[in-house]
């Protein structure tokens, strides 16, 4: 599952009646809280945004979290911090080493700066598809964060609309799509941006919370709907073998469980916005 690739550290002032609140924005008024929600929920927008993240582009602080370098000076004064990052590859490998060493680098660092709370974007079950080295890779990923000394929440997201067309290139063969007809309940990146924000500003967990779309969905339906809204004239064949980016899936392996936390923007609102109007 594709993801934007770095981390966002926030400066937050303790000592307030919420010690997450921002050095320049708190204040008791709920309007300077909600503008709090608004700056936060803006920047990891930018980082979200799958259309100038596509394909594993990386920027600098995913470099940095790799090495270690400059993690210590990026994390002075920072309370919070929200890790987006991805491998830049999906080789089984690689993947495990890009999520093991960034993430005890980060960790390390954030213990020596006294971070109150790291927040981490993962997966909708993630535990439910470990024949996947790329979830494996998330799984160990999530572990070294509950391990840590660092309060924390771990929030799993349903796989984001922006990615259906993947779903799709990784499925064709010819003008044919081969996809399974299990459940999913996509999200918006949108919505996961607006949740993390509000995480952002309140207090951890130490536990994971689970976002999806507001619909549950078929993937063979889902990817159907997007060729035809984008005029595609490749046809889906519903196959009950047939893998989601190679691995098995059915109707719990990519839906949240009970009580998760929705976005509310529908599928088909998204795809009257995001397809061009002909």
């Amino acid at each position: 599952m594709p993801r934007a690739s770095t981390f966002i550290r926030m400066r937050l002032r303790s000592g307030s009646a919420n010690k997450y609140a921002s050095p320049r924005l708190w204040s008791k008024s709920p309007r300077n809280w909600k503008s709090l929600r608004q700056s936060t929920w803006l920047r990891i927008k930018r980082f979200l945004h799958v259309e100038s993240n596509r394909l594993g582009q990386q920027n600098w602080n995913c470099h940095r979290s790799l090495s270690g370098e400059g993690l210590a000076e990026a994390l002075v004064g920072a309370s919070v911090v929200v890790d987006v990052a991805n491998s830049p590859s999906f080789e089984d490998k690689a993947v495990l080493d890009f999520f093991e060493t960034s993430g005890r680098n980060l960790l390390a660092a954030e213990a020596a700066a006294g971070v109150g709370h790291h927040i981490a974007l993962s997966v909708v079950g993630t535990d439910r598809l470990l024949a996947s080295g790329y979830f494996r890779a998330k799984l160990a990923q999530e572990n070294l964060i509950k391990a840590s000394a660092t309060p924390y929440t771990i929030v799993r997201a349903t796989q984001f609309f922006e990615f259906v067309g993947a779903i799709a290139q990784s499925a064709t063969d010819g003008q044919a799509v081969r996809l399974p007809p299990a459940l999913m309940q996509p999200i918006v990146s949108d919505d996961v941006a607006a949740a993390l924000a509000e995480i952002a500003v309140a207090e951890p967990l130490n536990g994971t919370v689970e976002l999806a779309g507001p619909e549950p969905i078929h993937m063979d339906e889902l990817v159907r709907r997007y060729l035809s809204a984008n005029r595609d004239a490749r046809k889906v064949t519903t196959d009950v073998h047939a893998g989601y980016f190679g691995t098995a899936v059915n109707d719990q392996s990519l839906t949240p469980g009970d009580h998760p936390r929705l976005g509310p923007t529908r599928f088909e609102d998204w795809l009257s916005r995001a397809i061009p109007q002909r």
